[in-house]
């Protein structure tokens, strides 16, 4: 049933616009401007991305990960090697990003492959963490069913006595994926909902097609 307070939330978009002339004949470019442009707008958690992953028969799960770099490489982020996540990535390296950044009127969609970014990338990064932190990967059994908070929080004492004396290592079951991205789409919210799309494909010839979808 129609739940009319929700069905009548609406916001119309007037910020900006997106046209092909405009963008950057590479989508990571592009991206860089935008990434600019959410850093410089002061967004809370620009960094914020979803990431969407499905087993092999095709069942989808998403949830919200942190980038933490992107170059031509692709886009950079890390977790449990052994969570949910890590398992579908495991069996099926097809994913999907999704920047959200509202008070922009942006979004950002990316589709494209998963391969483990190299260990002294894992270990550099899993070592710029702060203790806690550190300390906190190699404690949760992330995505495993656990008997309350209070088992995690014995888990974490555990692990923080062992490491009185020394760093905490990083675990082989922790560390960083990269994304490399195939489709990238660049939206802009417009009035009346006749939002810019465009949308960038990977060529068979490594080079990418630009072209405008319909909103």
């Amino acid at each position: 049933m129609l739940n009319q307070k929700i069905a009548d939330l609406r916001k119309d978009y007037k910020l900006a616009s997106l046209d092909e002339s405009e963008v950057a004949p590479y989508p990571l470019s592009q991206f860089g401007k935008w990434w600019q442009d959410a850093i410089s707008s002061e967004i809370d958690e620009a960094n914020a991305m979803t990431l969407a992953t499905s087993t092999p028969d095709g069942r989808p799960s998403a949830r919200i990960v942190l980038l933490k770099s992107f170059d031509d490489d692709g886009f950079l982020f890390f977790t449990n090697y052994e969570s949910r996540k890590g398992q579908e990535l495991a069996l099926n390296p097809h994913v999907s990003l999704l920047f959200f950044w509202r008070e922009l009127e942006r979004q950002v969609r990316i589709e494209g492959t998963v391969s483990k970014a190299p260990v002294s990338v894992s270990n550099e990064y899993y070592n710029s963490r702060p203790e806690g932190s550190r300390i906190g990967a190699i404690a949760s059994p992330q995505s495993k069913v656990i008997p309350g908070r209070s088992f995690l929080e014995e888990q974490v004492d555990q692990v923080a006595a062992k490491y009185q004396q020394e760093a905490p290592q990083r675990p082989d079951y922790w560390g960083g994926y990269i994304v490399k991205p195939q489709v990238m789409e660049f939206w802009q919210g417009r009035s009346s909902r006749l939002h810019d799309r465009i949308l960038y494909t990977l060529t068979p010839e490594g080079g990418w097609k630009i072209e405008r979808l319909a909103p």
